[in-house]
């Protein structure tokens, strides 16, 4: 699941107790006022017009007054709302209104956002096939409410959700509308599988999110319930027995295999199995696609139903349509929330009709019957499904992994970049005690999961990752052929918080939203839309490769230093009225004259070298 049912304590304090009626600005808060962008780049007063807060005034005092109108509505948040909000504390932004993947303050700045509703917003902000099939909706009188009844709307949501669904499950699938909230799927899915088998335990997987409800909190890889139980998940970067690779994760099935068979383990015959097929609050971990075939392997020979948590991975974020499409398995529930419900809130699980045992009155949820929502998925399901976007996700993630991976070589501080599709991460850490270029783990130099090449036409998975490995055979003893995977190496440098803060501030205030995530908060997560363009995607990682350089600067030293390039070509700004980032010119040639730009003719692309000439992201 997302970051949004699962979002850790943010890293500084301020994690509780009591909360003063204005919040500190230091968080992540953007410049002043006077760094408004005008058309030129150059700042100025020139006052903008936020819709919701249009000031006709100009100059000084209309600037005031928006700033002014920005600020109050902070204060009455801070002293009116509960302290559990995380978000706002990193993000002190007043949206007033967005369109795609750019967002609008009460302020007048523009923002890329890389956060998009942690997810849910597979098409961005507001986009017009959403919008259209809401005001259908109201227009036509139709109910907004109808408990579980059958409508037109629900009819036309559960066809276009059939139609996307893995083939291997589609056939004989059930659906469940539950609560609003995926953490309301989970339940529900636990549920039924406990009611199905008449068994009560889950196996569940370390740094797993699967929401914030009292069943939903059993499982996660911090909760303290021993009904549940947790396994290891396999990483490379940070593998739980030290080797990474296809050895790693034939050791966390292993394990798993053991927990169940030996008697001894003190393991009864579970309910159920629940994993993601990528671990986003877990710090963005890709399940390897032989693991997960082996998952469905073991559950299935010991009848125990396999829970695939999509809420966060599904509709095309990971570059096929459903994350567990890119091994090939059907699993026997699917938990699905987040984009399925257009940006609104919605809900539902789909499982084999085997299951499908409870009596009426079984835990649903009174919301279930969300019209809006259900129009609004509708829409979002044809149109990443017509216009091929989890094979666009596929294509320009695997670009954009291949910058930030170029980019790394420069930034010892960055050490590891992962993820898959649109779901990227990039774990900071302290290189203090890295041994070495040697000392480079196994995720730092495997290509990436997903090539242009590897996507099919239709749904967008990957054949490449599909091929068998040894973890399909659990007969075959991994021994590291390929020379890194079965062998011990040296431990990465330790998680470095305070950096992975600094670049989400130094984001912040170069107009781009991200988020952290992962243990210690140390992963800085891009999750964009799927309708994103290349020109966008290149200002993305540009603002990010400042944000990185000058929050590294105060933390560590830059690797690979060269003498400047006179020859380097310039980076050409965005022209089009009101959309450079604040203080971008400023903060860029500042940043050139105290760390001159590395040669081209070194080991690897530096940072300025990885930015291109790009349009206006922020139409």
């Amino acid at each position: 699941m997302g970051a949004g049912a699962c979002a850790r304590p943010p890293t500084g304090g301020r994690t509780g107790g009591a909360v003063a009626a204005t919040e500190p600005a230091p968080e992540g808060a953007p410049a002043g006022p006077t760094d408004r962008a005008r058309p030129d780049g150059a700042r100025g007063d020139a006052p903008r017009t936020t819709g919701v807060l249009a000031i006709g005034s100009s100059g000084v005092s209309g600037r005031r007054s928006v700033r002014s109108a920005h600020e109050g509505i902070l204060r009455r948040r801070s002293a009116r709302e509960s302290a559990a909000r995380t978000y706002a504390r990193a993000l002190p932004i007043v949206p007033v209104r967005a369109r795609g993947l750019t967002i609008e303050g009460a302020d007048g700045r523009r923002y890329l956002d890389c956060l998009s509703g942690a997810g849910t917003l597979a098409l961005g902000h507001n986009h017009p096939v959403v919008l259209e099939a809401i005001r259908k909706v109201l227009d036509s009188g139709a109910p907004l409410h109808d408990l579980d009844l059958a409508t037109p709307v629900k009819d036309a949501f559960v066809t276009e959700l059939f139609r996307t669904l893995p083939p291997g499950l589609a056939g004989n699938a059930r659906v469940r509308f539950c609560g609003p909230a995926g953490t309301d799927a989970v339940e529900a899915a636990l549920n039924l599988v406990r009611a199905a088998t008449g068994r009560t335990g889950v196996l569940a997987f370390g740094g797993a999110c699967h929401g914030m409800t009292a069943g939903s909190l059993e499982v996660p890889g911090g909760a303290a319930d021993v009904r549940v139980v947790r396994l290891p998940y396999p990483q490379d970067y940070r593998c739980p027995f030290g080797v990474g690779g296809d050895r790693g994760a034939e050791l966390a099935a292993r394990w798993t295999e053991s927990v169940l068979d030996d008697p001894g383990s003190g393991v009864r015959q579970p309910a159920g199995m629940i994993l993601e097929p990528v671990q986003g609050e877990g710090g963005v971990l890709p399940a390897p696609d032989a693991w997960l075939r082996r998952m469905r392997q073991i559950t299935a020979e010991r009848s125990v139903p396999l829970i695939a948590d999509e809420v966060q991975t599904g509709v095309g974020r990971t570059g096929a349509f459903w994350a567990v499409e890119h091994s090939g398995i059907a699993p026997d529930v699917m938990v699905l929330s987040k984009a399925i419900g257009g940006s609104l809130p919605l809900a539902v699980i789909v499982y084999r009709d085997a299951l499908d045992v409870r009596q009426p009155g079984a835990p649903t949820g009174t919301f279930r019957g969300n019209q809006l929502a259900m129009a609004a998925g509708t829409a979002t399901l044809a149109h990443v499904r017509e216009n091929g976007l989890a094979e666009r996700a596929a294509t320009l993630g695997s670009r954009m992994l291949g910058r930030l991976r170029d980019l790394a070589h420069h930034f010892p501080g960055m050490g590891d970049v992962r993820g898959r599709g649109l779901m990227i991460g990039i774990e900071m850490v302290d290189p203090e005690t890295d041994h070495g270029p040697d000392a480079v783990t196994p995720s730092r130099v495997t290509p990436e999961a997903v090539t242009p090449e590897a996507v099919t036409p239709e749904r967008g998975t990957p054949e490449a990752v599909t091929e068998p490995s040894s973890l399909d055979d659990p007969r075959v003893r991994v021994d590291g052929a390929d020379g890194r995977a079965g062998t011990p190496h040296r431990p990465p440098p330790p998680p470095a918080p305070e950096l992975a803060a600094a670049v989400r501030r130094e984001c912040l205030r170069r107009g781009l939203i991200v988020e952290l995530g992962g243990r210690h908060s140390v992963i800085v997560r891009l999750l964009p839309p799927l309708t994103i363009t290349d020109e966008q995607a290149s200002a993305v990682l540009d603002r990010l490769a400042d944000a990185i350089e000058a929050a590294s600067r105060d933390h560590i030293p830059p690797a690979n230093p060269t003498p400047p390039d006179p020859t380097r070509f310039q980076y050409s700004p965005p022209t089009a009225a009101g959309t450079q980032p604040v203080g971008q010119h400023e903060d860029r040639d500042r940043h050139r004259q105290r760390h001159p730009v590395r040669s081209r003719s070194s080991r690897a692309p530096g940072p300025d070298e990885l930015r291109g000439h790009h349009a206006d992201p922020a139409r």
